[in-house]
């Protein structure tokens, strides 16, 4: 099974990238994790990307591509992958179809985790109390939201566009979501 999962901040998609890769037996990636690994093992990727890192600034599109193409390249990712935090612009999707019909593959399914925005508000308030996250106030967290809006939100039209959007409630326990999830995902056909 190759899938994405999409959501808002706050929706519960690392955790819900962990229990639904381990249902279906395939890898966990998110682009933060390949930025750590990269980082710290020095690659030239790495290097690269910790440049970017260190000034503040998002990891320009090459590079992360790059770190994606290498990770769904790796042994464990042959028999399928789950991607959390890629895509998240319509040129990263250009890019990643690309990726995936190389491999003589496609995309299985993208699963978007739809959470009430008040409801998103409350669980990232709390993560950031949680976390000591001083920055993360309201007003940050708002300016997430709308940046989701504007760059990620409309790859779920054009996956709804290609017939395998699956639309799952991201609201509730987080077993109940896997289980949402698990469900839908069990009668899509995969590649």
């Amino acid at each position: 099974m190759r899938l994405v999962l999409l959501g808002p901040p706050g929706a519960g998609k690392s955790t819900q990238a962990r229990s639904v890769s381990e249902h279906f037996r395939i890898p966990a990636i998110s682009t933060g994790d390949i930025f750590r690994a990269n980082v710290s093992a020095g690659t030239p990727l790495g290097v690269e990307a910790k440049r970017f890192m260190d000034a503040g600034e998002y990891v320009p599109d090459e590079v992360t591509n790059l770190m994606v193409r290498n990770r769904i390249d790796e042994p464990d990712a042959k028999r399928g992958f789950l991607l959390d935090g890629y895509p998240r612009t319509v040129a990263q999707l250009g890019e990643l179809d690309r990726m995936v019909a190389f491999t003589g593959h496609r995309l299985d399914a993208a699963v978007a985790l739809r959470v009430d925005e008040d409801e998103l508000l409350r669980r990232l308030l709390q993560r950031a109390r949680l976390e000591g996250r001083a920055d993360d106030t309201e007003a940050v967290i708002r300016c997430r939201l709308e940046v989701y809006a504007e760059e990620t939100a409309p790859l779920i039209e054009v996956y709804r566009d290609r017939g395998i959007l699956v639309e799952v409630d991201g609201s509730g326990q987080a077993d109940e979501v896997t289980r949402r999830i698990v469900d839908a995902l069990d009668v899509v056909p995969q590649s």
